[in-house]
């Protein structure tokens, strides 16, 4: 132990930082033993898709021009409806980021005169331009889709009856945000998403409604299209990828949804049939079967760094004791510095660029300046290790990823660190 904590301070963290981060270890064994026995239930789930499947290894050479007859890309999507039970998937290089993936389900799946609802409150940030909320080119709110928005209970709860109030005839499809983006409020459980969607669907059954499943998937045992949702959507260079995907997207649900966003994503009557998968299916394959086994390090990650900053005295959210239903973990330091310094720290820790300081600044899709962390392989990727947060209050910041937990558990201790050497966190809050 003497080794490793002289390595540590080697690397920058002090003694009072690590004893502090190691008492709270302690109380966590339990806690990191369940996350290992869901992440070996979702790895048998993905191994057992892959053979149903019959995954070659033709499958991992992709293709060029067209994409014609791709073998590899159409097995992937056959793995992706088997893992999450769904009639058909989507999943391309094609897709460039999450927000590009929701668009297209969106913009796929309503047409002029559809009422778009969220009866989870405000979507994240980059979707508001996406649906109008805030005006942009080439938004459904410009093709003639209105919006509807219900807010959250103050306690996180659904609002039951504004939301049958919310529900017309012109309602077509309802966006269900799973994680809290930069928000402060409870991510949805996939038990919640479930009892919600059999609300909405009993007082209009032709609804679609579709889950933002960004930072959720292999975190539960189960899904959102486990119980209910029309159609998932995701990044695959958040937990379906892996921290090895490069780029990419997928959804995945009923053949009709699917089909529909394809054909926004392509060209009406070419649809799933074009699309070179070029040279990503191994990282795709591969990333996807590492998924589960690293999803649960990011959430010891997360629970370490809830657990940890609860016990200073900083609003957390989710709490130390929670169950969670995401990756992401939201940490209140009530002033600009205190993101700052909690970045710049993840940041110090990072493989790749660890030398940066991170600066906020004006990052498109926002409407306030941001600072992000990420020092990572895949430029961007929110699976590693990573932190960001608008500066604006109540200035909090999020936390997620970690391909490992022994590197996310150094990134930890470093943001703590660099909140004691920034004077936002007393050094002798650590010795008490």
């Amino acid at each position: 132990m003497d080794n490793l904590k002289n390595r540590y301070a080697a690397m920058g963290v002090g003694e009072a930082v690590y004893e502090y981060g190691s008492k709270i270890l302690e109380k966590l064994k339990d806690r990191f033993r369940e996350f290992d026995e869901t992440a070996e239930y979702n790895q048998l789930k993905v191994l057992d898709a892959m053979q149903k499947c019959m995954v070659s290894e033709a499958c991992l050479l992709g293709t060029t021009g067209y994409g014609y007859n791709d073998l590899g890309r159409d097995t992937l999507e056959k793995v992706y409806a088997d893992v999450f039970h769904t009639q058909d998937a989507l999943v391309r290089p094609q897709i460039t980021c999450g927000t590009h993936a929701l668009s297209l389900a969106l913009s796929g799946n309503l047409r002029p005169g559809d009422e778009l609802l969220s009866p989870v409150g405000k979507p994240y940030d980059t979707l508001e331009e996406v649906i109008g909320i805030r005006p942009s080119r080439g938004s459904l709110s410009e093709y003639g889709v209105t919006y509807r928005q219900v807010d959250l209970l103050p306690g996180g709860g659904f609002d039951y009856e504004a939301i049958e109030r919310a529900i017309t005839p012109r309602t077509r499809l309802a966006t269900i945000q799973r994680s809290k983006g930069y928000q402060t409020r409870p991510t949805l459980s996939v038990a919640h998403i479930g009892e919600l969607i059999a609300f909405i669907k009993a007082k209009k059954p032709d609804v679609i409604c579709m889950v933002d499943n960004c930072y959720g998937e292999f975190v539960e045992r189960v899904e959102p299209s486990d119980v209910g949702a029309d159609l998932v959507v995701g990044s695959l260079i958040k937990n379906p990828g892996g921290g090895l995907a490069p780029i990419g997207g997928y959804l995945a649900g009923t053949k009709e949804c699917v089909e529909n966003a394809a054909c926004r994503l392509t060209s009406p009557g070419l649809a799933k049939e074009v699309g070179a998968s070029l040279g990503v299916l191994k990282d795709f394959y591969q990333g996807l079967f590492l998924a589960p086994t690293v999803t649960a390090s990011a959430l010891k990650a997360a629970v370490f760094a809830a657990n940890l900053y609860e016990s200073l005295g900083f609003a957390v959210v989710p709490d130390g004791r929670e169950s969670r239903h995401d990756i992401i973990q939201a940490v209140t330091l009530g002033t600009p510095e205190g993101v700052l310094a909690f970045c710049r720290g993840i940041q110090a820790a990072a493989p790749v660029d660890g030398h940066v300081t991170p600066e906020p600044w004006d990052m498109p899709g926002y409407d306030a300046q941001v600072v992000m962390a990420a020092g990572a392989f895949v430029s961007g990727s929110s699976i590693e290790l990573s932190a960001d947060g608008p500066i604006k209050p109540p200035y909090a910041v999020y936390f997620q990823g970690g391909l490992t937990w022994q590197h996310a558990k150094f990134g930890i201790m470093k943001s703590l660190q660099s909140l004691v050497e920034s004077g936002v966190v007393e050094e002798r809050a650590l010795l008490c």
